[in-house]
């Protein structure tokens, strides 16, 4: 033993090395995950409390019930504070405000005189940057030894409000869960612990249970100790259902409440161990230590003042985290209290949500998918009768919930102490922050500008394929256009509309050309001008993208982070960031978009103002001109309605509304469009506004899926255990440049007369305002209108999109997208395809029959394994009505329910107290049609009648020459 050792243990001192924290599954970030799953039981353990109890609100999964709550007491360190425990706010006379909050341990609100254990939370606010908060009850053990003990028993009483009830829950539903002798162990604790009636809390002596680091002292344990003077209390009422309350009342009237916070110092892990919560840390072996004194000043807690007071202590989420590092929590019990406290805190104020699968939902749903999976390997789900396709689709969507959602956050293991969070800013709950932060109100920075990409595959980091077969000769020999190959199901809108949604969801950052670049070996012979008046090389370059570092930090990074927002909030129109969206807005704050002449501001370069310009052309001003002006529409139909709206509150709210209204027509007019059947109709349209209303549908869904009976708008937010995010995978099935055309015919509606012949090239970039200034909106749309765009298959790549200026470099946009695919892990097409529940390829013909097409991919590729991806996604035969495949489609429907599901203002508070009455309407009553309409009357001819907006239009005949 070292002499410094020898020294502490004269002091009574633990040395660091004598003690260590032991995780579950063995490390931090084994743990993790089985922590936020407790989490999740916990808040379900608060529903079913709710519905047992009757109350009109989700209570605390613990201490439920408040006895006292008050703002105004005082803690007072001992001037004879021993040196070892002189640690950060702990010094000898220093004083510090502190919040009290006294109640009975029950998750639900019984009567003071029920037997129940009781409780105490103090929040010691040292300096506007630091508080800590601790935790005690009044028995100097826990029930559990560890947080899945918790837990289950949480599960086990929650409901148990009848003799019966508590009979099974004892002796059938702990047992089943944790074993007899753990049963029988929790029920002694908590005999022990209620069995003794309590006359007063002021009287009480709470424990905390866990242990603390205490700066270089090591762990402790506190308590709380009544002082010796303290007057004695009338004996338990058996009547008054809140009677320890009134005693407190009564007590404070007259005098002060003091108590003494103790510690006891660890020993050894035999005598005090630190992992199992249900083990006393006897006297005799670790002598309690008076360290502070706590006092509750006299008051009168009837005063209007006091009650607003308790109000905001009852508000409060108390969390043993919210504290320093020097005086972090530890062990098993206080590392599951983080997850489980913010969880549940966040749970009873509304900030999040969580939505139970019935039991019949569960066991049904198990035969369900084994039988579709079954099933499908005969018949795919698109052969199947409506109906039956229609289940088959959300059984699929269940699976791929269940087995395709990564999440990629990098997570605290183990978790930090850290401030008390800091209030929501209340606008924030009402309207969409500029960065998508705060969309989910218990984890603010998710999905917001930054956050990383998620996943649904495991990503395949293979650098030594990153060139192979090269991306040049995949490019030329499979992907290049040599015959423009129209969809003749849809127009050109649809392909500008695709592009302005993914510019509104998904954007990763690349280091500025020349600073950091990926290169790529050219074939023999080739040569690449990397820049327009640049050199011809033997390499092409461009910029690479800005990973975020691997949390092993030992390979290259692979998790990129989003530089839009993950969500659906029409950033393409208002902007990622506050500066960004106020320079758009009218001059002094105004609400509406600035416009000139009812076309887009000029910016420096040529390129128009608006929220997101990269890889500018003709169809994305047609839709930023179109929705801006559907901004200002809504805006003025706003200040007609509610002239007392402030200018900011209708800027917010339309932006709410249009935001709405294009995850809408997205939902149930662009995707019907493209995948044109009459089973995907009737799912997208069950996404928005619910299945169809027939028996057999709904008893089905009722039986497998009950949370599928309503259209998603009208559910709870729900990330189904994964942190919302939009995937590198899902930028991968989004790569459809084949829908655009190298050259358009611009035409006059009116007459059909043909205008100008322009090429990609013509309408792109810094050309593109003149063009549509000229034209005019009208007459850009119904030239988009009456053309097709290209089908998304092979050998139909723009060619201008194969040597294309961007930023100042000279790109081959295809070889870029395999590359950048490769570079991101994306697995190749046969095991992506596998990995969302299709047969894996066995030779090139189950991919493709078409002899040119098979002939070119066997010359390219070694095998069917190296098949690139996005190539894959090209060559597959798609499902009768569908522009792109069934494996791309797969990921859709996981995605875009999820792009729904997981947002709030398109679920809970997709309400008229957020929207108002008229914004509600407003998303009801229009879609893409009454847009143009509303803008461009004139187009009214052309529009289809009985078909959307990105369908062919009637062309007007022209005259003869």
């Amino acid at each position: 033993m070292s002499k410094v050792e020898k020294r502490e243990r004269r002091a009574g001192m633990a040395p660091k090395a004598m003690w260590r924290e032991r995780y579950v599954g063995g490390t931090p970030e084994a743990e993790l995950p089985i922590f936020e799953k407790l989490a999740q039981d916990l808040m379900l353990v608060q529903l079913r409390t709710k519905k047992a109890t009757g109350a009109a609100d989700i209570a605390r999964a613990f201490q439920a019930k408040t006895i006292l709550g008050l703002d105004n007491a005082r803690l007072t360190f001992h001037a004879d504070l021993p040196g070892d425990l002189r640690a950060g706010f702990a010094q000898p006379g220093a004083e510090y405000p502190v919040i009290v909050r006294l109640s009975n341990a029950s998750g639900a609100r019984r009567p003071d005189f029920a037997p129940d254990l009781r409780s105490a939370a103090l929040r010691i606010q040292v300096g506007p940057d630091e508080a800590h908060d601790l935790l005690m009850t009044n028995f100097p053990v826990s029930h559990a030894r560890n947080a899945r003990e918790l837990v289950m028993f949480a599960r086990a009483m929650a409901g148990a409000n009848s003799t019966p009830r508590k009979a099974f829950a004892w002796f059938v539903k702990l047992p089943m869960a944790l074993g007899w002798s753990s049963a029988a162990r929790m029920r002694r604790n908590l005999k022990a612990g209620t069995r003794r009636p309590v006359r007063s809390l002021a009287l009480e002596r709470f424990w905390s249970r866990t242990a603390i680091l205490w700066g270089e002292s090591g762990p402790v344990r506190y308590q709380l100790r009544p002082a010796t003077h303290a007057p004695p209390a009338p004996a338990a009422s058996r009547t008054d259902p809140d009677y320890l309350r009134h005693e407190l009342s009564r007590r404070l009237a007259t005098t002060d409440v003091v108590f003494h916070l103790c510690v006891q110092r660890y020993v050894d892990a035999r005598r005090t161990p630190i992992e199992d919560g249900a083990a006393d840390w006897r006297e005799e072996d670790t002598p309690v230590i008076p360290v502070a004194t706590l006092t509750i000043p006299r008051q009168d807690t009837a005063t209007a003042e006091a009650r607003a007071a308790e109000r905001r202590v009852d508000d409060l989420a108390f969390n043993p985290w919210n504290t320093t590092e020097e005086f972090r929590p530890l062990g098993n019990l206080n590392r599951a209290r983080k997850a489980a406290y913010e969880a549940g805190s966040a749970h009873r104020l509304g900030d999040r949500f969580v939505t139970p699968v019935p039991r019949r939902n569960t066991v049904v749903g198990v035969p369900v998918r084994a039988g579709f999976r079954l099933l499908n390997r005969v018949v795919p789900w698109h052969r199947l009768p409506s109906r039956l396709g229609l289940v088959n689709l959300d059984a699929l969507r269940q699976a791929l919930r269940q087995d395709n959602l990564i999440d990629t956050d990098i997570k605290q293991a183990p978790p930090k102490a850290r401030p008390v969070p800091p209030p929501i800013d209340e606008r924030l709950r009402i309207r969409r922050s500029y960065d998508g932060s705060h969309n989910d109100l218990s984890a603010p920075a998710m999905g917001s500008v930054g956050s990383a990409f998620g996943r649904n595959l495991a990503p395949v980091h293979r650098p030594d394929l990153f060139d192979t077969p090269n991306p040049v000769v995949v490019s030329r020999e499979l992907l290049h256009r040599d015959t423009f190959v129209p969809a003749r199901s849809l127009n050109i809108l649809a392909a500008a509309w695709i592009q302005f949604q993914v510019h509104d969801w998904v954007d990763h950052k690349r280091y500025p050309f020349g600073t950091k670049t990926v290169e790529v070996p050219l074939p023999p012979g080739m040569r690449w001008r990397n820049t327009p008046e640049g050199p011809l090389e033997e390499m092409m370059r461009f910029a690479e993208n800005e990973g975020i570092a691997s949390i092993e930090g030992t390979r290259p990074p692979i998790l990129f982070a989003n530089s839009a927002s993950h969500w659906w909030d029409g950033s393409e129109v208002y902007g990622g960031d506050e500066t960004v969206a106020m320079s758009l807005r009218e001059p002094g704050g105004g609400a509406e978009l600035r416009l000139d002449q009812g076309h887009l501001p000029s910016g420096p370069n040529g390129t128009p103002i608006t929220g997101f310009r990269e890889n500018w052309w003709l169809g994305l001003s047609i839709m930023h001109t179109l929705f801006a002006r559907e901004h200002n529409a809504v805006c003025q139909a706003l200040r007609g309605e509610y002239p007392n709206m402030s200018d900011d509150s209708v800027y917010h709210t339309a932006r709410l509304v249009i935001s709405a209204l294009i995850a809408k027509i997205h939902t149930v007019e662009w995707t019907p469009s493209i995948l044109a059947t009459d089973l995907i109709d009737t799912a997208l349209h069950a996404n928005w506004y619910g299945p169809p209303k027939n028996w057999l549908t709904q008893l089905g869904l009722w039986l497998y899926d009950t949370h599928a009976l309503t259209g998603i708008p009208k559910t709870l937010p729900d990330h189904h255990n994964v942190p919302y995010s939009l995937t590198e995978e899902f930028v991968t099935i989004y790569r459809m440049h084949p829908l655009i055309p190298d050259d358009f015919e611009i035409a006059d509606h009116p007459s059909g007369r043909r205008l100008e012949n322009l090429t990609l090239n013509e309408i792109q970039g810094a050309a593109t305002e003149a063009v549509i200034r000229r034209t005019g909106l009208a007459n850009s749309l119904y030239s988009f209108g009456i053309a097709h765009p290209g089908a998304v298959t092979l050998h139909n790549f723009p060619r201008a999109l194969q040597a294309f200026e961007r930023g100042g470099e000279l790109i081959d946009l295809s070889v870029v997208d395999l590359v950048r695919d490769r570079r991101r892990g994306i697995p190749r097409y046969n095991d992506f395809r596998a990995g969302l529940h299709k047969p894996l390829l066995r030779r090139f013909e189950d991919l493709t029959s078409q002899p040119e097409t098979l002939a070119r991919l066997k010359d390219v590729y070694r095998t069917v394994d190296e098949i690139d991806t996005m190539v894959g996604l090209f060559a597959e035969n798609p499902p009768k009505g569908f522009g792109f495949s069934d494996t791309a489609f797969r990921l859709f429907i996981l995605m875009a329910s999820r792009r729904l599901q997981s947002d709030r203002f398109l679920t809970v508070d997709f309400r008229p107290g957020i929207y108002t009455p008229l914004g509600m309407d407003w998303v009801e009553r229009n879609g893409m049609t009454s847009v143009i309409l509303r803008h461009c009357p004139e187009l009214a001819a052309a529009l289809p009648r009985t078909a959307g907006a990105f369908t062919p239009w009637r062309a007007t005949p022209r005259p003869h020459p």
